[in-house]
């Protein structure tokens, strides 16, 4: 619809997510190259999508937050993907429901499913 791929869309998908980001932290989130996230970024902030400002206490660290048009575009791509994760647990029972719940906080917090 406006030419993003995959790497926007992560990038937008992170930045919304942890509003004040630096660069450095994001580049560890998404294992990439800073030469690989700097034309995505670039894009992003031109469109409107991001606004970069200094760091408070370091002017050097680069601080990422999504714009009104960001969090609205992240939003309308995800919601397909969070109306069929909603449909396929209501279909689960309550057990159900919490098994899935303790593997996605272990996932998220980097330790193996026991």
């Amino acid at each position: 619809e406006i030419g993003f791929g995959r790497a926007h869309h992560r990038v937008m998908f992170f930045v919304n997510r942890r509003p004040g980001l630096t660069v450095a932290e994001l580049l560890e989130i998404l294992k990439i190259t800073k030469q690989s996230l700097a034309r995505v970024l670039k894009q992003l902030i031109i469109g409107g999508y991001i606004r970069q400002s200094e760091g408070t206490h370091d002017r050097r660290k680069r601080l990422l937050y999504p714009t009104e048009k960001g969090r609205e575009k992240i939003l309308r791509l995800s919601q397909p993907q969070s109306l069929l994760i909603e449909r396929s647990l209501s279909e689960l029972s309550e057990q159900e429901r919490q098994a899935v719940a303790t593997f996605l906080s272990k996932m998220a917090a980097g330790k193996p499913a026991t």
